[in-house]
């Protein structure tokens, strides 16, 4: 492999598998893209219409398109399908006598309703020991947990560790309280402050203010007295806003009084050189970012959250928004397409969450949010993106934050001219991922546009995002951007988590494969925490590490690498690892990935099926 090809990682030549060269197709047909027409093919038609074709022997015959879905993630299947014949009523679950058994107060319940009837039809228990139990001395699971044996009496009963019970403390933060879930479902929480402080702030619409020009009332006496006066109308004691209120001033009035500081000055965070991972869909979730945080990761953000299922008070979407104990610099990601969510939401979340900053989605490439005019669509509607920025940062004691790519289309940069407006807007850091909307990952990310768009943005600190995967990168990127106060890292540490070691070490870490197994024996004690021990829990575990899996398996171990460090964008050819495990690791077979699954989950259930969210066309 001396003599690689471009995007082909060297490997050793004694690990790489030998296969003969594939049959090139001579068909000019299909060298073109186009499929062979005969008696046994089917013509598809991109319009959906019948379309007629000529056999060889001359006679028409018509064709029905196949049903195609278009897109990514069409009808994926779900990868487990819960029965619920054969779960218990919640009334049994957590039940540790006897006496504490009652009858079931729900109408028409369908679940078992006798907890040794349930333990007859129970699956077998994945393993003797339960983690949850174990760490916290109760398995909230009880007797539906999949490792209960540790903690689940003959009779049927839940057994609790006191001692345990009291030394344990809750190391989840931001869960959705039911009786706020009610009040967004029933839209009956106080919002006001936020629709005032937006219509304060927001002149597009006023008389002899400019349609595509926002700007500030005249000075910043008068909005300040704006927003005072909606803190003064709105508290009712149900959730203040955490705005400073008017208060008439005693003695001799000083600048202070008149000039407050606006609640992004009063909290600030040291940005400076700080590794920061990417808030990363579906796979950068809660257990995935504590693998991090052990790994020294710097600052840590939740998953693109959409303002408006936060509104609405749904779980998945505030799950998102969860912090572990170990995060110690956190931010929420948000993704809206007008002032007036994005602003609620704001004060939703600093009203209701422990967070350090509210990070702004401006990048994300997909149609569906991009059509709705957020993500990566809100950098070609200015107005909406100035006000946004202006209420929100107003509104916050935390700072908030920015993310965005170099532009939509791959030919047309623009993020230097919206960086510095950004900036001036109130936006406390901005991140850059250095390729387009269009790009996605197939060309690499542009550094030193990053480099033009962090001096133009300055003295707003700046991070830069794209293609680190090694100590190497991390070094070569930031003699490219000097400007640049930090890097932010996505796919490098789904890839090889441990990256953040590498590069505060100043190394390459040749890790083994029992090394990188105990990573995922620790990240599934963390999903049973997080997802909990019952076959829900063990099955939403599996399915979030098989997607971490997928990224997982493009790591190729540093000893047989003939050119170290890998580099992101180069695929390796098939390869033997130095050991079983690590050959099973390298497997880009979605069955050898499901293997690993139940090494450590035990088997998968009846039915199962798992297809890859992120299916990448560039590594």
């Amino acid at each position: 492999m001396a003599n690689a090809s471009a995007g082909v990682c060297p490997i050793k030549e004694e690990f790489v598998i030998k296969r003969p060269d594939k049959n090139v197709c001579d068909d000019s047909n299909n060298l073109l893209g186009k499929r062979k027409l005969n008696d046994s093919t089917e013509a598809e038609n991109d319009s959906g219409e019948t379309k007629k074709v000529k056999n060889e022997d001359g006679n028409s015959q018509v064709f029905k398109p196949k049903n195609k879905n278009r897109g990514q993630n069409k009808a994926r299947p779900k990868t487990y399908q819960d029965e619920k014949q054969n779960k218990p009523c919640p009334s049994i679950i957590d039940v540790t006598s006897v006496d504490q058994l009652q009858s079931c107060t729900y109408n028409n319940c369908k679940y078992i309703h006798n907890p040794l009837d349930y333990l007859k039809s129970k699956p077998k228990d994945i393993g003797e020991t339960c983690h949850v139990f174990s760490l916290r001395g109760k398995c909230a699971r009880g007797i539906a947990c999949r490792f209960g044996s540790s903690h689940i009496t003959e009779e049927g009963y839940n057994v609790i560790n006191e001692e345990k019970v009291k030394e344990w403390k809750e190391d989840t933060k931001n869960t959705l309280q039911a009786s706020l879930q009610i009040q967004l479902q029933k839209k009956k929480y106080n919002l006001s402050f936020a629709e005032k402080l937006v219509k304060a702030m927001d002149t597009r619409n006023k008389k002899g203010k400019s349609d595509s020009k926002v700007s500030e009332p005249d000075d910043e006496v008068s909005k300040n007295d704006a927003v005072s006066e909606s803190v003064d109308t709105d508290t009712n004691g149900s959730n203040e806003s955490t705005a400073a209120k008017k208060v008439s001033p005693i003695g001799a009035i000083t600048d202070e009084d008149i000039i407050k500081l606006l609640p992004r000055e009063r909290k600030t965070i040291d940005w400076r050189d700080k590794l920061y991972l990417s808030p990363l869909t579906t796979v950068g979730n809660l257990p995935f970012r504590r693998i991090c945080k052990g790994f020294g990761v710097d600052i840590t953000c939740g998953e693109m959250a959409l303002c408006e299922s936060l509104l609405k008070g749904l779980k998945q979407e505030w799950a998102l928004v969860k912090r572990h104990e170990c995060e110690d610099i956190f931010g929420a990601q948000i993704c809206g397409n007008n002032v007036y969510t994005i602003t609620k939401v704001s004060q939703l979340l600093q009203e209701n969450t422990e967070l350090d900053f509210i990070d702004l989605n401006l990048g994300c490439p997909i149609d569906l949010i991009y059509k709705q005019g957020g993500g990566s669509g809100m950098m070609h509607r200015l107005s909406s993106l100035e006000a946004s920025v202006r209420c929100a940062s107003t509104l916050l004691s935390v700072p908030f934050t920015v993310k965005m790519r170099t532009g939509v289309y791959q030919n047309k940069k623009i993020a230097h001219t919206i960086m510095p407006k950004v900036a001036e807007w109130g936006a406390s850091l901005i991140t850059l991922h250095g390729r387009s909307k269009e790009g996605r990952y197939t060309k690499s990310a542009d550094w030193e546009y990053i480099e033009t768009c962090a001096k133009a943005a300055a003295p707003c600190p700046v991070f830069g995002n794209g293609d680190i995967m090694s100590y190497e990168d991390y070094v070569q990127r930031r003699e490219t951007a000097p400007t640049v106060q930090g890097v932010m890292i996505g796919r490098g540490a789904l890839i090889k988590p441990w990256i953040f070691t590498e590069i505060k070490e100043q190394r390459l870490w040749d890790i083994r494969s029992n090394e990188r197994f105990d990573i995922l024996k620790k990240y599934t004690n963390y999903g049973l925490e997080h997802w909990g021990s019952d076959t829900q829990g063990v099955e939403n575990t599996r399915r979030f590490l098989l997607e971490w899996l997928s990224f997982l398996y493009r790591y190729v171990p540093v000893g047989l690498l003939e050119r170290p460090p890998q580099k992101i964008n180069e695929r390796p050819p098939s390869y033997f690892g130095r050991d079983d495990l690590e050959t099973l690791m390298a497997s880009g077979n979605c069955a050898d990935w499901v293997k690993i699954s139940e090494m450590l989950l035990g088997p998968v259930p009846d039915g199962f099926k798992f297809l890859p969210k992120h299916k990448a066309n560039s590594y």
